[in-house]
């Protein structure tokens, strides 16, 4: 499935019709393959954009996903980023893309950036992205930028190739808000995309979310969020 771009025009969108700009997630370490394979099920049936999973599991999803057009995609220095070394990283990438991913979210060295090293900062994310060869997407962790840190933060990772600018890996780091979305969106290139991802539980908050211009979500509650069955009492923005 291509990637979806919100139209103006084309929101208010029913529960159902935030399928194609859900990117269905499960991460957690001790899932199956049973649960992998009916997750990729899951992503099938629903029409998510795609489904998130970690690099293990990518050829048990890719192979499972086969024919669908819906999306496979991976994570790189995550979930506690900017850990790996720049070789280190982009080798991963290249060996995540051969065995099936068509995206790609990563993190990045903030400890860098708040370090100065602005052009190792970069060149982290170009390495990943030449590596790839296929749409990565940066989290940007925003709350824990200074806000002459996130102007840098955002200009460097669009320098580097960045296809989409994400505002944070998880809900630990922050609940994905209109406010941070509409940040990202304001300062995005042509062609350069936002996807919100923390804590998107409810078809309500997604709704929002895409309204601020937002074209992707990252969620593990993709399927509550399309039948509209989600929870809007955790969410704090």
């Amino acid at each position: 499935m291509s990637d979806s771009t919100v139209a103006t025009a084309e929101l208010p969108l029913s529960a159902a019709e935030l399928a194609p700009y859900i990117q269905h997630t499960r991460i957690e370490s001790d899932a199956t393959r049973e649960q992998m394979v009916a997750h990729a099920q899951e992503a099938a049936t629903y029409g998510f954009n795609a489904a998130m999973v970690p690099a293990s599991w990518v050829p048990v999803v890719a192979a499972e996903l086969r024919g669908t057009g819906i999306g496979v995609a991976s994570a790189l220095d995550f979930p506690t980023v900017g850990v790996m070394t720049s070789a280190g990283k982009a080798a991963e990438a290249a060996e995540i893309a051969r065995l099936g991913a068509t995206q790609l979210d990563i993190g990045v060295q903030i400890g860098w950036l708040k370090s100065g090293m602005h052009r190792e900062f970069r060149e982290d994310i170009a390495g990943v992205v030449r590596a790839f060869g296929g749409p990565v997407k940066v989290m940007l962790e925003l709350p824990l930028l200074t806000a002459e840190e996130k102007e840098i933060a955002v200009e460097l990772a669009m320098e580097a190739g960045a296809a989409y600018l994400k505002n944070a890996s998880s809900g630990q780091i922050e609940t994905a808000n209109p406010t941070s979305v509409r940040y990202l969106v304001d300062r995005a290139r042509d062609g350069v995309k936002v996807k919100a991802s923390g804590s998107i539980k409810s078809y309500q908050q997604g709704l929002e979310l895409l309204r601020a211009g937002a074209v992707l979500l990252g969620t593990s509650a993709g399927i509550a969020i399309v039948t509209d069955t989600g929870d809007d009492s955790t969410v704090s923005y």
